[in-house]
């Protein structure tokens, strides 16, 4: 984590908020982190025995929380107007590299152009905008659209034993799956026979975006995702120093 590109403003205290209540539970607000726009809207479905003081999902969230939204299941958010746009990170065997996702999103999105076009052009006056120049431009994809049409990226936020009946749920089936096979984990609590690979909701979170943007949005990356990873390298550095005080590294 030495390497990470943490700013300061969120690496470190802006000012003392005070304290607020919430019924008998006085939560207590020591720091304000300023927040960073990503460049997909992050879902995430947390299964409800999820015990958010251990979940990492909720670091995105207070990062960037108009880009990250979390869902406890069975709540899940309807895809199916827009299936060519979202994927869901999973690993698995029929689970996609991000290069073979953009590949197949980039070709249905074509697929869905060519359809529209066909369709009568009272069916397309809605969605139909038009440029200075005065011609029509609905079907003419951006050239970030070109490299990938991906518009939002879905997690679930779950101990592997209890992510059967999310990822298996009939309303996620339609979505493409993606595995991020070359990225391992630091997770503390890395679950007893599972591979290095499976990495935790915040972890896997980062990564994607940090190789998708390698792949689609940049040539180079320059830590523009750092800060998500702010909370969860601190506890890594205090989970191991209190291990290595105990004798137990």
């Amino acid at each position: 984590f030495s390497q990470l590109n943490i700013s300061e403003r969120v690496a470190f205290s802006l000012y003392y908020l005070g304290t607020q209540s919430c019924t008998s539970i006085t939560v207590k607000i020591k720091y304000f982190f300023f927040s960073f726009q990503l460049p997909l809207k992050i879902d995430i479905i947390k299964h409800p025995n999820e015990t958010d003081g251990k979940s990492t999902a909720v670091h995105a969230k207070l990062i960037a929380p108009d880009d990250v939204t979390i869902y406890t299941y069975p709540c899940i958010p309807d895809y199916e107007d827009e299936k060519h746009k979202v994927a869901l990170v999973f690993p698995g065997p029929g689970s996609l590299t991000i290069e073979e996702l953009t590949e197949q999103l980039v070709a249905a999105a074509k697929r869905a152009r060519d359809t529209s076009t066909d369709e009568p052009a009272v069916k397309r006056m809605k969605c139909e905008s038009k440029p200075e120049d005065g011609k029509s431009s609905s079907n003419q994809p951006t050239e970030q659209e070109k490299s990938s049409p991906l518009k939002r990226i879905l997690f679930i936020d779950s101990t592997w034993n209890q992510t059967n009946k999310i990822i298996t749920d009939e309303r996620l089936q339609a979505l493409p799956q993606v595995e991020l096979k070359t990225r391992k984990t630091c997770f503390w609590r890395h679950q007893k026979g599972t591979p290095d690979t499976y990495l935790s909701t915040i972890e896997a979170i980062y990564y994607f975006l940090r190789d998708y943007t390698e792949l689609c949005l940049s040539p180079e990356y320059l830590g523009e995702y750092d800060n998500l990873l702010f909370f969860y390298s601190f506890l890594y550095k205090l989970i191991n120093k209190a291990k290595h005080t105990a004798g137990k590294l």
